[in-house]
């Protein structure tokens, strides 16, 4: 089978998997609770996945919202070249999160983390900053969910050795619930 075909149906199973959509939930009814009580989303991971918090944090700022709405209170904190440098530089590089968290967040705020491994000891400390802090978990994960999927309040795990599947399941899962939401927030004009 060729790389494509065996891309495709990779994420097709996993996609039409029944505990798909029940991940989908978990994950909308965590942000829009979030959203109505207009608390703060912090979203962070590495890499790509870094990456990808900065595209999901710009489109639920704005893009899930009629005109007549605000979005969600919602930052990347991979978004910051020069806080992210400063604080590996000064501190190191397994606090860039925490600190982040330590200094904005409040309780009863949500904590996302995007990862592939979820081992990366950064993620790891923004969780345990944040639980301190009593501000809500959870993570997105690949492969086995490592240490992140033993710690967060919740985490949507999918069992996929695949770096770039799992990134873009990351993604696929935010911009399903970004419609959901967007349909919602086009009923309460």
């Amino acid at each position: 089978m060729n790389i494509t075909k065996k891309y495709v149906n990779s994420l097709k199973q996993i996609i039409s998997d029944n505990s798909f959509e029940k991940e989908i939930d978990i994950l909308y009814n965590v942000l829009l609770e979030a959203w109505h009580k207009n608390k703060n989303i912090f979203i962070c991971g590495n890499g790509g996945s870094g990456a990808n918090a900065i595209h999901i944090a710009n489109d639920y700022l704005y893009a899930v919202t009629s005109s007549k709405r605000n979005g969600f209170r919602i930052e990347a904190l991979t978004a910051n070249s020069s806080v992210i440098t400063c604080l590996a530089n000064d501190l190191s590089y397994e606090e860039i999160f925490s600190k982040q968290i330590q200094t904005k967040g409040n309780k009863g705020d949500l904590l996302i983390v995007l990862s592939g491994s979820g081992n990366s000891l950064n993620v790891i400390k923004a969780i345990k900053v944040a639980k301190k802090l009593s501000i809500k978990t959870i993570s997105i994960l690949g492969f086995d969910g490592g240490v992140c999927k033993k710690i967060s309040d919740t985490s949507i795990h999918f069992s996929i050795n695949d770096m770039q599947l799992s990134e873009d399941l990351q993604m696929i899962i935010f911009n399903i619930c970004m419609q959901k939401l967007s349909k919602l927030s086009s009923k309460k004009k």
